[in-house]
């Protein structure tokens, strides 16, 4: 599979150089390059035993190391240190009749007691004397494109899936990967304005005790647009449904975030079960999202032409009374990924507590809370999801094509401390105010 890409680059650069010399016209390299890549992806279906109906390969995935330092002004916060990394290795096969079936393995940590893997990260932290690590399934999907043709795209994707929305953080933690079903479709109208759709069912639990699962239902519209060869923007709009919310409680699903407004239950039986918490109110938020961005020719310090971008996004979810309604706005600086390029990025995000279901948005920005909330079923300690209003400033270098370096700083607090019970003998216990540096070192293949 290695073998295939390599071999292929240098085909082309052999005969892209013949065509410069003159010896070769492009009519006659072209049908050079397509004799070469059949007669080798016929050489590899021999060897590999596949059968002839699979077109190619495709290997890939990452590996990151980083340092993730929290600290708060809280005297009752203990600072955490920590070592982590993430590996993802993935396979992706392509057929006749443009289907596709895709699986990759990533690394994480158990969510709590269950042995399940954290479904918003994929980090797992170096400790327990090098201990052995464990392996989850993070993506296993089939695809086919049913319609890419005369500026048209749609397919059509089921399993368990990269994210086909375009939202930030703020609405989707980057590491999700939903289970069901999703549509994409796009018509690039022109060589200026293009227009898709992204659309989803997603599975959020099974409950064997009953047949009102629930659900996640949603889409995403987008509208690009260069104006000119220096001005571009983008626009987009989305909403969302979770079917049968009260099925969500904090004993049904990994309880990784906080934030939401939650309610005390106690079972009727079995006798003297220990009680959980469901969910107060319904998600099915409404979201609106555009972005600006102005390439300059040059720019100091950096290889190629420089985008600067201004962004925004914004939430609301009509099913809360109140608390309902989250924000961002942003610019970033330059674009890394190649090598020898950089970005700078800053964020202020208004995330509140009942604009969104707290298990889904980024695990990553959080705060400490200084006390117990009953009501949300939250205790001391650190955690993402809602209910949480800050900074965010990131720096990404490029080194190599393949190899990056980050590094990202939160500056946040939580937006209500309502609930909160707190030891009065505890110094500072109304401050929330927190402090998370993270550093990265991520190599791509």
């Amino acid at each position: 599979m290695v073998a295939a890409g390599a071999q292929g680059q240098s085909t082309d650069a052999l005969l892209d150089k013949l065509v410069d010399k003159g010896i070769l016209t492009a009519k006659e390299a072209k049908e050079l390059r397509e004799e070469s890549d059949k007669n080798f992806t016929t050489a590899i279906q021999i060897k590999s035993g596949m059968p002839d109906w699979v077109t190619g390969y495709k290997l890939s995935g990452d590996m990151r190391g980083r340092y993730d330092g929290i600290s708060s002004e809280n005297n009752a916060f203990i600072p955490r240190d920590r070592l982590r990394y993430r590996l993802r290795v993935g396979l992706a096969v392509s057929m006749l009749d443009n289907l596709e079936a895709g699986l990759r393995l990533g690394s994480g940590e158990a969510s709590g007691s269950a042995a399940t893997g954290n479904p918003l990260s994929n980090n797992a932290t170096l400790q327990d004397n090098g201990s052995k690590k464990s392996i989850f399934i993070d993506a296993a999907y089939g695809k086919w494109t049913a319609i890419n043709s005369g500026g048209w795209l749609a397919s059509i994707t089921v399993g368990k899936m990269d994210l086909p929305f375009a939202f930030t953080p703020m609405v989707f933690d980057p590491d999700l990967t939903p289970e069901g079903a999703a549509i994409q479709t796009s018509w690039a109208i022109n060589d200026k304005h293009s227009l898709s759709f992204s659309g989803g069912a997603f599975v959020l639990d099974e409950v064997a005790s009953s047949t009102h699962d629930p659900f996640l239902f949603g889409g995403q519209f987008l509208w690009n647009a260069t104006w000119t060869q220096k001005l571009s923007s983008t626009f987009g709009a989305g909403m969302f449904q979770i079917v049968n919310p009260e099925q969500l409680t904090t004993g049904n699903v990994p309880f990784i975030n906080r934030g939401n407004t939650r309610e005390q239950v106690t079972p009727l039986f079995p006798t003297g079960a220990a009680p959980y918490y469901a969910l107060k109110y319904n998600y099915n938020p409404i979201i609106a999202d555009a972005s600006v961005t102005y390439t300059l020719d040059t720019f100091p310090f950096y290889t190629g032409r420089f985008p600067i971008k201004f962004a925004g996004e914004f939430m609301n979810n009509p099913a809360a009374k109140a608390n309902n309604n989250a924000f961002w706005v942003g610019m970033t600086f330059g674009k890394s990924g190649a090598k020898q390029t950089w970005d700078l990025s800053y964020r202020y995000e208004y995330l509140e507590s009942d604009a969104w279901y707290d298990q889904l948005v980024d695990d990553d920005n959080g705060a400490f809370y200084p006390g117990v909330n009953f009501q949300a079923n939250s205790s001391y300690g650190y955690f993402g999801g809602t209910n949480i209003k800050g900074h965010m400033i990131k720096l990404n270098y490029s080194f190599t094509d393949s190899l990056t370096f980050s590094a990202t700083c939160y500056l946040t607090d939580l937006i209500s401390l309502q609930g909160l019970s707190a030891s009065p003998d505890v110094p500072n216990a109304r401050t929330s105010a927190t402090l998370r540096i993270m550093a990265d070192v991520m190599w791509k293949f």
